[in-house]
């Protein structure tokens, strides 16, 4: 792999020039703010060429085509997505859609033979987390679902430090998430055209309603709610220290919901239970005050020798009974480099045919917690995963 020449700089990976038989050709479907950041990231890669981008808000597919013109290159327009996927120069997608997309577009992708970069949540239900895990085993595409915590060198670093037993043994892991989406006002037009029906796409298709699209996580039809958006980070990150496999249980509980006609509360604590011994309990609170975005998340690890604190940028290991870390470490980069990371991850194993460091099981296994989750709340009790038949049980 001596094709790349990593240079840590304030832009991310800058990359050596790569001859053009090692030339990854892109699409983008999905050209909102997260798909033109991850887009940029990727073509950062000398190596990586966008080929096409496909958007249903002509705004969105404008500007990302603006973005990724590149020596003169400029990548075909495409406004649905399986037009894309027919397009026989397309080596590799990434899909950065709204979450009630993934399943059908991943399905589609591993159907096309392309190689897969997909936005979490991997998926909205069980039974698509299944499907998707039996497909992506069938399958020989690299598939990279963006849990970037898994590329994460503070992160690798971190569970490093709980391997070694330095924290004892821990029986809770305890997550918060801090910030403030009620000031918000809702959406009530757009700047271009919009194709709606096909927007909706596999939900039930509804009146056309500017801030369905601006807003869609607020709304259960398109996501699992902001639970579910920032939770799928969180759980896949305690998973990936705890080294923790599927949950044994869920329960939760939620506050109301304080904005109007939307459906996904704010506030929610979300408790799983595992057969490595024990509790994840994260609480998600988008009705506090705002914070800097490196200081609004945190894990706590409490073992019964000392405490591991790690959040977007840093990590601290205290020892009982001492108020002063023993361990410390930094993220120089920042917590965007995770991103830059995880991308590198994909494109390595583009090349190589390598399983990538956050293949489809784990990101079911992230997601199915939040899944449950919100099951939970709908029926107010706590849910079994049955590990042998792969469903959820009362």
């Amino acid at each position: 792999m001596e094709r790349r020449t990593f240079l840590a700089g304030a832009s991310g990976l800058l990359m050596a020039a790569a001859p053009p038989s090692k030339q990854v050709v892109l699409g983008v479907i999905g050209s909102g703010g997260r798909g033109t950041f991850v887009m940029k990231i990727f073509q950062s890669h000398a190596e990586l060429k966008i080929g096409a981008i496909c958007d249903v808000y002509e705004p969105n597919l404008e500007q990302a085509i603006s973005l990724a013109v590149k020596g003169g290159s400029r990548p075909k327009a495409y406004r649905h997505y399986k037009e894309l996927l027919a397009d026989k120069n397309i080596q590799a997608v990434l899909i950065a859609t709204p979450e009630h997309w993934h399943y059908q577009m991943v399905m589609d992708a591993i159907s096309a033979g392309k190689d897969i970069y997909i936005e979490k949540p991997l998926c909205r239900t069980p039974e698509e987390g299944v499907a998707l895990v039996k497909a992506a085993e069938e399958s020989r595409c690299v598939i990279q679902v963006g849990m970037q915590r898994r590329s994460y060198d503070l992160f690798l670093a971190a569970r490093e430090v709980v391997a070694s037993g330095t924290l004892g043994r821990v029986r809770m892991v305890r997550s918060w998430w801090l910030n403030n989406s009620l000031s918000t006002a809702p959406a009530t037009k757009l700047d271009g055209r919009l194709d709606w029906e096909q927007w909706q796409g596999p939900t039930e298709h509804r009146p056309f309603d500017p801030n369905r699209f601006r807003n869609w996580r607020e709304y259960s039809e398109y996501s699992g709610g902001i639970v579910a958006d920032q939770g799928a980070h969180v759980f896949d990150g305690i998973h990936l220290l705890m080294k923790a496999g599927f949950p044994l249980a869920v329960n939760s509980s939620a506050g109301r919901v304080h904005k109007d006609k939307v459906d996904t509360p704010e506030s929610v604590v979300v408790i799983a239970e595992y057969p490595e011994d024990f509790l994840a309990v994260f609480t998600i609170n988008y009705a506090a005050m705002h914070y800097k975005p490196r200081n609004d998340q945190l894990n706590q690890l409490d073992g019964d020798q000392a405490r591991l604190d790690i959040g977007r940028e840093d990590f601290q290991v205290y020892h009982q009974g001492n108020d002063e870390p023993v361990i410390s470490q930094h993220s120089e980069l920042g917590f965007s480099h995770a991103t830059d990371l995880h991308v590198a991850n994909f494109l390595d194993c583009v090349q190589t045919r390598q399983e990538p460091t956050a293949p489809v099981r784990l990101g079911f296994q992230a997601a199915l917690v939040i899944q449950m989750a919100n099951m939970a709340l709908k029926q107010g009790r706590r849910l079994r995963w049955n590990a042998q038949t792969r469903k959820v049980e009362s």
